[in-house]
């Protein structure tokens, strides 16, 4: 395989956990399973066994983690028909006096889940919340370890992953329209076709019921981050009375990974990029690139221009300004990833390729990107017409310069066979039992989707604000507020009285 640019972003926190300075290091007391130190057994359809030791991504499987798969209906209106599997572990409260039940989790993404536990444990979850519950993780269905799709895609596919180039004009966006209905024709006639249909948040929150059911336990708390509350206000919004605490950090819209939340991107990376404008100026005599927010914010203009009209060529990969502003866009998830796209920036003003870790490498994504693609084309009904494409753009690429010609693009969803079902409403109906964590900048999932989701939500949520900017808030920002407001409401139930903000240095206001 050709190599590609090693950066398939998704719309979720795995990135930003990585990039606020977790490491193996801070998780050296976490021992990795080993053969024999779970015994496999079954419990309620689930069989439990050791966990493979790749199942972390680079980190160690917790002491105790277990993994395993349960078998649900391709199609829940066929419950005796096809069947797939669903992988999910279990990181178990060793104090049962103290459990209260399990807390389902979702890393965002849409993206593999199983390994998610180790994550959270590298980010030290409480440990009052692993004594009060049993932490579950789960590759949603369609990805990973779960009965895993394809779209047979090639190097040159993947390489954007699932966020469209930027386009630079209406032949741009009819370019990318081509490209995307030889994608959207590759996944419906794969070998993997036949589950295109089926493949839908919706359905994944009847696999986490399925799940709820083989654990035996007739309610489920969800801390999900990034798409994962999506997917959590789907299963709250469809299983309300099975609902315990839910918690959601980083908010997507009430539609999903929809062509609005993408287009919202171009806000997010507005509201973002002035704390890394600001880094970079105040270390103008390492990087410079500018000495002011407002140098530095015309550099991001002269670089993606002249990188359009001369690409910076390395060993590997071809720096274009596409490329330029996608990377721009994924390394503004994580303040400790500023430093490392400062120097992108600084290899590309000299026209030099950057180095590694941002240097292409060989990798395969096809099921992550097909997966994706699988689930958030089923979601959601996108716009069909290419003139509706070319409008947006044109419209974003004015009124948000940065990065707005890219979200407004086309995809291969707006050439997806029709989904088997509606899409799913969410609205208030339900129990007051739905916290949100959101920073005000974030770029991923911006604070105007967070607002739409509260309003959809009404009296059954609350939500803390906190005055910073990144994609992610519990166990990510080490901000005290934030997280005392999670723990809080996982360890009592309580919700707060009042959406409240807190502040970047940890007081609530």
């Amino acid at each position: 395989m050709r190599r590609v640019l090693a950066i398939a972003v998704g719309v979720g926190v795995v990135a930003a956990l990585m990039g606020s300075g977790v490491s193996q290091a801070e998780v050296s007391g976490a021992e990795q399973v080993g053969a024999g130190q779970v015994g496999a057994g079954e419990a309620g359809g689930i069989t439990w066994g050791t966990c493979d030791p790749d199942v972390g991504d680079g980190l160690p499987v917790p002491a105790g983690m277990q993994c395993g798969s349960l078998k649900v209906p391709l199609d829940y209106k066929k419950p005796d028909g096809q069947t797939i599997e669903i992988a999910v572990s279990r990181l178990a409260s060793k104090k049962p006096e103290k459990r209260r039940g399990v807390l389902l989790t979702n890393p965002g993404g849409p993206s593999p889940g199983l390994g998610y536990l180790a994550l959270l444990v590298a980010a030290k979850v409480p440990q009052g919340v692993l004594d009060s519950y049993d932490l579950i993780g789960m590759d949603p269905r369609g990805m990973g370890r779960s009965t895993p799709v394809k779209c047979d895609l090639t190097a040159e596919q993947q390489a954007f992953g699932n966020i469209p180039p930027y386009a630079k004009d209406a032949e741009d966006v009819a370019k990318r329209a081509a490209e995307s209905e030889q994608v959207a024709k590759q996944c419906a006639g794969s070998e993997t076709g036949g589950m295109l249909p089926y493949i839908s948040a919706a359905n994944t929150a009847r696999d986490m019921d399925q799940v709820r059911r083989a654990l035996g336990e007739a309610k489920v708390s969800y801390l999900g981050a990034s798409w994962g509350t999506y997917l959590g206000a789907v299963y709250t919004t469809m299983f309300p009375e099975r609902s315990d605490r839910i918690v959601l950090d980083s908010n997507m819209g009430p539609g999903g990974w929809d062509y609005e939340s993408e287009r919202l991107w171009s806000q997010g990376v507005e509201d973002r990029f002035p704390d890394f404008a600001k880094y970079v100026a105040a270390n103008h005599r390492e990087y410079g690139l500018g000495r002011t927010a407002a140098q530095v914010k015309a550099k991001y203009f002269e670089l993606a221009d002249r990188l359009d009209k001369k690409p910076v060529q390395g060993p590997d990969q071809l720096w274009t300004g596409a490329v330029f502003r996608l990377i721009s866009f994924a390394y503004s998830y994580g303040a400790t990833q500023m430093p490392t796209l400062a120097e992108v920036w600084k290899s590309l003003d000299a026209n030099q390729p950057p180095p590694p870790p941002v240097a292409a490498k060989a990798t395969d994504t096809d099921n992550l990107i097909s997966a994706r693609y699988y689930m958030i084309c089923n979601d959601s009904r996108w716009p069909t017409s290419l003139k509706t494409y070319q409008r947006n753009v044109a419209i974003d690429r004015i009124t948000h310069p940065m990065f707005g010609a890219a979200g407004a693009n086309i995809g291969p969803c707006a050439y997806w066979p029709k989904p088997a079902e509606a899409p799913v409403k969410i609205g208030d109906k339900g129990p007051s039992n739905v916290l949100m964590l959101q920073n005000l900048r974030d770029p991923a999932t911006p604070l105007a989707g967070a607002r739409q989701l509260r309003k959809a939500f009404g009296d059954r949520a609350r939500m803390v604000t906190v005055d910073q900017g990144g994609h992610g808030v519990y166990l990510l920002n080490k901000n005290q507020c934030a997280n005392t407001a999670g723990t809080t409401f996982l360890m009592t139930g309580k919700l707060p009285v009042r959406d409240y903000q807190c502040s970047a240095d940890a007081t609530p206001r």
